[in-house]
């Protein structure tokens, strides 16, 4: 039998906001275990201590920026109408049933205004990877790294082409140096001054935002995009950097630093990496290797015209320096070019007659020329690592951790567009929304093992609790800190 409904939306009731959330809302995690209070130590400067109207709290600002990231809610305007009516946002910010939430204009105001041109969206990220490390979830021992892009807030038919000069890499006085060094090892004259002139190239330029790139690139979409470059810890897979670049830069170019960015930082003592194809370069193993740092680097396969032998057919010789063609036939060193590279060239008299001749070059003299960077030998020493257990073992966690990283930023935290134009603009949502999964990701692991020490009836009244967790891959101390 069907009743009619009775309205009760005008009913008086007494209810606390307490009430009205659920015990195991995220929010209610993410408040328990993590302090926001440094958010006012970090932005008290940008705000006067005697004049003026009163300031929203910086603290409740940014965390209505987390709400909007941690539920993937990318319009400001949307973000607001939501706080008005959820409970547990309301609750979160310490807003009460009847308080007026702050518009959408306070908060890019505050951006365009106040926050504009500093380092707090870094400062704030920073601090959540610390409190990471307190609570031992960081060990900073095995790294990966990738990158993914971000479509940019601009139309790709409205462009100009544009000559510009092309960044000089931060290596060349190394490669300079390990050049004179080669070419004097074989009796070689140094090479004649480099004339002091930068390279350019033409690009397109957006003109809607000129600081996104136009990325071209093998299986990616075409278009105006960001790079988001991206370091996951290999412990519990927390992000511990997140750097935004044009979508035309190329992978291996902002490693380095940003690797020696996160070392200093957080006083990482980093053991291992894994890569993919990008990072594999001459330098980059090189550098590795100075740092005494295991990589584990993907190889992409050359690309050779049809019907042509590969590269790898021919063996290098390092007690002779010279390469061993399939035929048996030596390949002997010529000279080092500016680049980096070795020129290892056969003896056209014996080319001419072999019957590999059209399969190995398509050399008018008949002569065969392969090339060896002189720092080619970190390389080699790189793929084995690659290949050997440790290296399959570590190389095969890259896809559960950073790429997964990337694929949780798309799919629930809105990062697959740029919200905002300009780079410092969207080094900005990067930077929050990577916060805002540690946060997440923190709350979660921390709650489930506080509620088993719960179930256990451990005793909750001390201090410091420690729990050994195990995963499948993970195996640490956690910090629970219940002081907090």
């Amino acid at each position: 039998m069907l009743k009619n409904i009775e309205q009760k939306q005008v009913t008086i009731e007494l209810v606390t906001i307490e009430e009205l959330v659920p015990k195991n809302h995220l929010l209610r995690k993410i408040d328990k275990f993590i302090d926001f209070s440094f958010i006012r130590e970090e932005t008290k400067h940008l705000y006067c201590d005697n004049n003026g109207r009163p300031a929203i709290d910086p603290v409740v600002l940014f965390k209505m920026l987390f709400i909007g990231y941690i539920f993937g809610i990318r319009s400001e305007r949307q973000l607001v109408k939501e706080i008005q009516v959820n409970m547990a946002y309301r609750w979160f910010l310490g807003f009460g049933i009847k308080d007026k939430i702050p518009d959408a204009s306070t908060i890019s105001q505050n951006r365009r205004r106040r926050f504009n041109g500093t380092t707090v969206a870094q400062d704030i990220f920073d601090n959540i990877v610390l409190q990471a490390i307190k609570r031992k979830m960081v060990d900073g021992k095995t790294l990966y790294t990738d990158s993914t892009h971000l479509k940019a807030n601009a139309n790709t038919r409205k462009f100009v082409d544009k000559i510009v000069r092309s960044n000089t890499k931060s290596y060349l006085s190394d490669l300079d140096d390990a050049v004179e060094e080669d070419r004097s090892n074989h009796g070689k004259k140094s090479l004649k001054p480099k004339p002091a002139s930068t390279p350019v190239k033409r690009i397109k330029e957006s003109t809607t935002d000129p600081d996104c790139g136009f990325m071209y690139r093998e299986g990616k979409p075409k278009g105006f995009y960001y790079l988001d470059h991206r370091t996951v810890d290999g412990k519990f897979n927390l992000i511990t950097d997140s750097y935004i670049t044009s979508g035309a830069s190329n992978d291996s170019v902002p490693y380095l630093s940003r690797l020696d960015r996160q070392i200093k930082r957080f006083e990482l003592n980093v053991e291992a990496v894994g890569l993919d194809a990008g990072y594999f370069t001459a330098h980059i193993c090189k550098e590795l290797e100075d740092r005494d740092i295991f990589g584990a680097i993907s190889y992409r396969r050359p690309n050779k015209r049809n019907g042509s032998m590969a590269k790898r057919l021919y063996k290098y010789n390092p007690e002779v320096d010279c390469y061993v063609c399939p035929r048996e036939h030596e390949l002997h060193y010529r000279t080092t070019d500016r680049d980096g590279f070795r020129h290892y060239s056969s003896c056209k008299n014996i080319c001419k007659n072999c019957d590999l001749l059209s399969q190995c070059t398509t050399n008018q003299r008949c002569v065969k020329t392969i090339t060896r960077h002189v720092w080619e030998d970190a390389k080699e020493r790189m793929t084995q690592n690659r290949l050997s257990p440790r290296g399959k073992r570590l190389y095969k966690r890259r896809k559960e951790t950073v790429e997964r990283s990337f694929a949780d930023a798309k799919e629930l935290h809105g990062h697959r567009y740029a919200r905002m134009r300009g780079l410092s603009k969207v080094q900005e949502q990067s930077l929050l929304c990577a916060a805002c999964q540690n946060m997440k990701k923190m709350a979660l692991i921390l709650s489930a093992i506080h509620l088993f020490l719960c179930v256990f009836q451990l005793d909750k009244t001390q201090k410091k609790a420690h729990i050994l967790f195990r995963s499948n891959f993970a195996f640490g101390r956690i910090d629970l800190g219940f002081s907090n």
